[in-house]
């Protein structure tokens, strides 16, 4: 039996299978089981082979220590490019992976950037500012104001354009908050400003991180200066589809994650791609869509935001869904907690069970009685849409017009759940009137133009 080296250690191996010898370089990580070795190897891809299987092991090199003193070169700057500052959250797109451990760990240092993609220095000047190095899934509404804070900064210095690297579970609903914070209120940003993630890490085969952050500092160094009201401020920047060649520039309010795993995960929702970002060999071209490219030419009637919204940290807007368990002693138990708002996914065009037509639902009946005290507290009850795609229409059904009766709104939504759910924040924060800002169209949320 072969002595297992430590973790980090590139070595060579032949390992007896049951198609004969064969020989696998790689690095040692730690093992998937017990009596096992994990290697590492060259495409990305792990292998895990019985140690007893294994006829001879020789240590290439040791890349932990090789790690600690290597240093990577400086950047250069070049006075004909741009500069593009990228802000980084967290998430597999800014990512290596230790070998000593086998964690995915963040690379946001512009030299380490560029070194692994030395395709951006014939894109832009990169600089880089490490905001945190965190799941999405943790994000709260300090994180965007945190975000906030640092583009307002970068545009205060003199950049062309910003990328912010995130996590891709909860990337939406930062592209919703950062839109309404820079345009909401009638503005735009003064240079466009994209978020990228990675639904692959950069140490598999299969990763698109690369990729989607060429594409996104390509976008933030050359894309047209935002209108602000076609959803155009903030976008998210992702893969067309599973293969390589291409990533979809999405409106930043109208765009959801639609799959756990693929690359193409996001979708617009009754949205199209205001432009695709063909990769080109490493040099990336921007293809506006029609409908984006005709909007450019109209006059520009928005004065560029100097001083973006913030959010309020301490507001509290709890989600219900409806359907067969949305019952009254939920809601009440909320409205006991205390809140700002309430959102309900809909079903169909934006329905809630608050009849009884038979006589055996007496939940139904209570729902209606527990939404009406709601609203009759001067809590806003907003519908959203279940079905994701596809409009809220109370005016449909008797449902909803009885509905609009008792004072719920979100008649009209066209925007993605997790939008609206930001907008209202939104709209809290600054102590706007609910009722109108839900109904209004403030930076292409509500444009029916882009319906599909």
């Amino acid at each position: 039996m072969v002595d297992v080296p430590d973790d980090g250690s590139r070595v060579l191996i032949e390992v007896e299978s049951h198609n004969g010898s064969t020989k696998i370089e790689g690095f040692v990580i730690p093992a998937a089981a017990a009596g096992h070795i994990t290697i590492k190897l060259v495409n990305g891809y792990n292998a895990s082979y019985a140690i007893d299987s294994i006829t001879s092991l020789e240590i290439v090199e040791n890349t932990i220590e090789k790690a600690s003193t290597e240093q990577s070169p400086a950047t250069k700057f070049n006075e004909s490019l741009p500069t593009v500052r990228i802000l980084h959250t967290g998430g597999t797109i800014a990512s290596k992976v230790d070998y000593k451990t086998g964690a995915v760990v963040a690379r946001f240092e512009p030299e380490e950037l560029i070194s692994s993609i030395p395709e951006l220095t014939d894109i832009a000047n990169v600089e880089a500012v490490k905001l945190g190095n965190m799941f999405s899934d943790d994000m709260r509404p300090q994180h965007w104001n945190k975000i906030i804070d640092a583009s307002k900064q970068a545009f205060e210095d003199g950049v062309d354009g910003i990328v912010v690297t995130h996590g891709t579970d909860t990337m939406h609903y930062t592209a919703a908050a950062l839109s309404f914070s820079w345009a909401g209120s009638g503005g735009k940003s003064p240079r466009p400003i994209a978020i990228v993630g990675s639904q692959r890490s950069s140490d598999r085969g299969s990763s698109d991180a690369a990729e989607n952050l060429i594409a996104a500092v390509h976008w933030a160094a050359n894309a047209p200066s935002p209108i602000g009201g076609s959803g155009d401020s903030v976008v998210v920047v992702m893969h067309t589809s599973s293969n390589d060649g291409e990533c979809s520039v999405h409106p930043g309010i109208g765009v959801r994650k639609m799959h756990s795993t693929r690359r193409d995960a996001f979708r617009g929702i009754n949205t199209q791609p205001l432009a695709t970002i063909s990769a080109n060999n490493g040099k990336p071209s921007i293809q506006l869509s029609e409908t984006y490219s005709a909007e450019l030419e109209l006059p520009i009637t928005r004065e560029v935001t100097t001083t973006p919204d913030k959010y309020e940290t301490e507001i509290r807007i709890p989600q219900f869904i409806a359907g067969p368990w949305l019952v009254s002693e939920h809601i009440d138990a909320i409205m006991n907690i205390g809140c700002q708002a309430i959102v309900i996914h809909g079903t169909g065009l934006g329905h809630l069970p608050i009849d009884d037509p038979e006589g055996d639902a007496p939940e139904n009946t209570l729902v209606w009685r527990s939404l009406t005290r709601a609203i009759n507290r001067e809590v806003p009850v907003v519908i959203v849409n279940q079905c994701i795609s596809g409009p809220i229409d109370m005016n449909v059904y008797s449902k909803g017009r009885k509905q609009m009766q008792m004072g719920i709104l979100g008649h009209g939504i066209i925007a993605p759940p997790e939008t609206v759910v930001a907008k209202l924040h939104w709209a809290l924060s600054k102590g706007e009137e609910i009722s109108s800002i839900i109904a209004a169209d403030l930076c292409g949320e509500g444009r029916a133009t882009l319906m599909e």
